[in-house]
């Protein structure tokens, strides 16, 4: 099966620092991946220049065989790739439900000053369907600002949902979280899994080998190893610089 997202020398340099180092990558479609390595590895600029944050300053990021390298945000949001933050990026004083229609109708109609949201039954039955899948059906009326860190968390991944992406990147998705909420997040990107392509950073290496079929180890922005989670747990080099055992 041919790679839903593939990198060939992506390369990203601040001044003298080069953040990325000529990374070729790729993950297969209903992938669950997870990409580790200490502060300062390159991750969240990797994930930044998948999702148009960055623009690269080398190499290729091809998305179903077509380089997405450079564009902004919200083409890339269009094409099919979403992401939640490692800093919970949510409207809190707007409703559970309002955050998830806001970002429904942002993939499936064009704006109008002149249509009121209600008026896009589609919308509201699909935000719905998100806060079902995300268990929070149940608060949809709630505003943002009064639900649990766990669950804005993942009010942030239903918000990612709704933009109804084919690769969602998960940025710390269980970061904060108590025991019982990480169990419940979990469990969640297992659930939606079954649909999407899926890829993690995540510094919880519990979280990590639990849930990801491969792992990505970065190092100085160089590709250190990949492999399953049992390879990565026994790879010589990954303990030396990274799990310290």
């Amino acid at each position: 099966m041919a790679p839903v997202l593939r990198t060939e020398g992506l390369t990203v340099r601040f001044g003298g620092l080069t953040a990325l180092d000529s990374v070729d990558f790729e993950i297969r479609r209903g992938e669950i991946r997870a990409i580790i390595g200490p502060n300062g590895a390159g991750k969240s600029t990797f994930f930044n220049c998948l999702t148009g944050v960055l623009r690269p300053t080398a190499g290729r990021i091809l998305f179903n065989g077509e380089n997405i390298a450079g564009l902004p945000s919200n083409l890339i949001s269009q094409k099919g790739i979403a992401r939640s933050y490692q800093i919970t990026n949510i409207l809190p004083n707007a409703t559970t439900l309002e955050n998830v229609r806001i970002a429904a109708q942002s993939r499936r109609h064009s704006w109008s000053m002149l249509r009121h949201h209600s008026a896009y039954l589609d919308i509201i039955e699909k935000a719905e369907a998100v806060l079902e899948a995300v268990g929070l059906r149940a608060k949809a009326d709630e505003l943002a600002a009064n639900l649990s860190h766990g669950e804005q968390r993942n009010l942030e991944i239903g918000i990612a949902l709704a933009t109804e992406p084919e690769l969602l990147c998960l940025d710390e998705p269980t970061a904060g979280m108590s025991a019982a909420e990480t169990h419940d997040t979990m469990e969640l990107v297992r659930r939606i899994a079954k649909d999407l392509t899926i890829l993690i950073v995540e510094h919880d290496m519990q979280v990590v080998m639990a849930l990801a079929q491969r792992i990505t180890v970065l190092h100085y922005g160089d590709v250190l190893a990949e492999g399953t989670p049992a390879e990565i747990q026994r790879n010589p080099r990954v303990l030396e610089v990274y799990l310290k055992t």
